[in-house]
């Protein structure tokens, strides 16, 4: 197929309700795209909503906002119309070709993020408009390679009858780069944001906590260590271990939370089944019912299964987000600022209730001093 060759269509920007192209276009979670009015007249905020064209309910009725990236795209379909028929009245074969080359790179603009946006349909919510301004970043990146530039630079050549038959070649080749490039990131992106969407409230509990280990009053942070350690006796409190649990607890469902790990150079952040032992030396695996993510030496990262498994990341790490999937048996690891997927446990099974899981580590004379803080999830990406 020839990028070149495959011109965007008005039917591709029409509503599905009235049937004509979009006025201030918006989308469903599930992906779909309507206009504003034509969504959202007459209903009630108490009602599930339903959407017209896969029937998906949900409940609460989402917040349909504008789609910023749907209207631009159709301000450039319409441009590129309008250029369209410029050419046809232009004479010439210099005029006629140049135009050309220019519809084809914005053809090429809108196909590209009409890709992006497309990759999100299974994946909800939306895009918000932080991943919209990255992807226009992303296609900055793309148009400043080789190929792009070759494609740009035409227009100050004099040969107009190459660039018919260039272009098409170069853009296919960019269109390619993008999707290669793009797909990944962003499928990773939208699964933290729908990760997110099962945030739970999780504070620390005190009858667990290691008796060096210093809660703070509303039981969000963790820090080492206590001079004193002298905490009231608990069966449930860990005695080894440098360990608190968090108060809830999880037998079934999708859950997530997130913990600041800035200014920490070692901390252990997981999860752990109800039973596992407080007393005892035991290895933090999930034979032993541990699921759990460590840092030593600030730049040591291990996801810690049998073997553990050393990762490679950029240093800078700030907020984990950990998500887990009790019938499927996942436990994710997140770079919350980056969208990024740290490490992950597949095929767990799980068979009694999970606790979150959280060691500051020791305080190694003041270098690991910043405490674990439980912060509140925020839905939209920061």
């Amino acid at each position: 197929m020839s990028t070149a060759s495959c011109l965007l269509s008005e039917d591709q920007f029409k509503c599905f309700i009235c049937q004509n192209v979009f006025t201030d276009p918006v989308s469903t979670p599930c992906g779909h795209n309507f206009c504003k009015n034509c969504v959202t007249e007459n209903v009630c905020d108490d009602v599930p909503f339903q959407c017209p064209v896969c029937e998906k309910m949900f409940f609460p009725r989402p917040e349909l906002e504008v789609n910023t990236l749907i209207a631009e795209l159709l301000d450039e379909f319409r441009r590129s119309a309008l250029r369209q028929n410029a050419e046809a009245e232009i004479p010439g074969p210099v005029s006629g070709n140049l135009f050309t080359k220019n519809r084809k790179i914005a053809i090429l603009c809108g196909m590209v993020l009409l890709f992006i946006l497309s990759s999100q349909v299974n994946h909800s919510p939306p895009l918000t408009e932080e991943t919209e301004g990255n992807a226009k970043g992303s296609m900055e990146d793309i148009w400043s390679c080789s190929p792009a530039k070759r494609c740009q630079n035409l227009t100050s050549g004099q040969n107009w009858t190459a660039v018919g038959p260039l272009s098409a070649s170069q853009l296919e080749q960019i269109f390619t780069e993008v999707m290669k490039k793009e797909t990944p990131r962003l499928l990773i992106r939208a699964e933290l944001m729908r990760a997110k969407h099962y945030a739970v409230d999780v504070t620390l509990d005190p009858d667990t906590v290691h008796p060096k280990l210093i809660l703070s009053d509303d039981r969000k942070q963790v820090s080492c260590c206590n001079p004193t350690g002298n905490l009231p006796h608990d069966p449930n409190r860990f005695r080894y271990l440098k360990y608190v649990l968090g108060e809830q607890s999880f037998s079934s469902g999708r859950f997530y939370f997130e913990v600041q790990v800035k200014g920490k150079t070692n901390w252990t952040i997981g999860v752990a089944k109800e039973s596992v032992s407080r007393t005892d030396r035991v290895r933090l695996i999930p034979r032993s019912g541990f699921w759990s993510l460590t840092v030593r030496n600030q730049n040591e990262f291990f996801g810690l299964s049998s073997p553990p498994v050393p990762l490679s990341l950029k240093s800078g790490l700030e907020k984990v987000g950990v998500f887990v999937d009790y019938e499927e048996g996942l436990v994710f690891f997140y770079d919350v600022d980056a969208a990024a997927l740290i490490f992950s446990f597949t095929g767990c099974h799980f068979t009694e209730r999970l606790h979150p899981l959280f060691g500051p580590g020791h305080n190694n004379d003041g270098t690991n001093g910043a405490p674990l803080i439980i912060t509140p999830v925020s839905i939209v990406p920061q």
